[in-house]
């Protein structure tokens, strides 16, 4: 049997290993609740900064469109002013050419600006995706790191144990392992 000096301090250390295990599963389940709350903050970041995105895409689209379509009507405009004088000739299809030329030109720039616009906000899109899955990462990261904190039964009881015999050591002759 061991004395009651080794029984007590090996109680009081199995109390406060319990107790430490309590604390530090309580802390990780906060923790745990922080990555859903923070999750779910993310999430709801993303899909905003999305929309946004989407939103701003479509608007610069439609601004181009309108561009496109005011420039198309110069174009007829200015055509038409050129043939509406009558004159005929060279010079006359020359012109008539240039502003079915630059119309082209300026509409192929519209298309392709339009194109950049998209690739763009794909760009973005996959950038907002990496923003959510980093946050999501360093949470779950938190978590897990967490519950790894909490010490296990086993260790608790050979904690509380190896106090319990090494109080008894330490008090020499009236050790239980020392009596003759």
């Amino acid at each position: 049997m061991c004395s009651i000096a080794a029984a007590v301090g090996g109680g009081i250390s199995l109390f406060q290993g319990l107790a430490m295990r309590g604390a530090a599963k309580d802390k990780a389940e906060q923790v745990a609740q922080q990555e859903v709350e923070g999750t779910q903050s993310a999430e709801d970041n993303k899909r905003n900064k999305q929309l946004g995105l989407s939103e701003g895409l479509e608007e610069k689209k439609v601004s181009a469109r309108q561009d496109k379509f005011a420039k198309a009507i110069d174009t007829l405009v200015a055509t038409k002013a050129l043939l509406a004088k009558g004159q005929v000739g060279n010079t006359t299809n020359l012109l008539v050419m240039d502003q079915a030329r630059q119309g082209a030109n300026y509409n192929e720039k519209i298309r392709q600006s339009i194109e950049s616009m998209d690739r763009q906000y794909l760009f973005n899109v996959k950038e907002t995706e990496a923003e959510y899955q980093g946050i999501r990462n360093r949470l779950r990261s938190n978590t897990i790191d967490a519950y790894n904190q909490i010490p296990t039964t086993g260790s608790i009881l050979l904690g509380a144990a190896s106090s319990a015999f090494n109080t008894e050591l330490g008090m020499g002759e009236q050790s239980f392992f020392r009596r003759s």
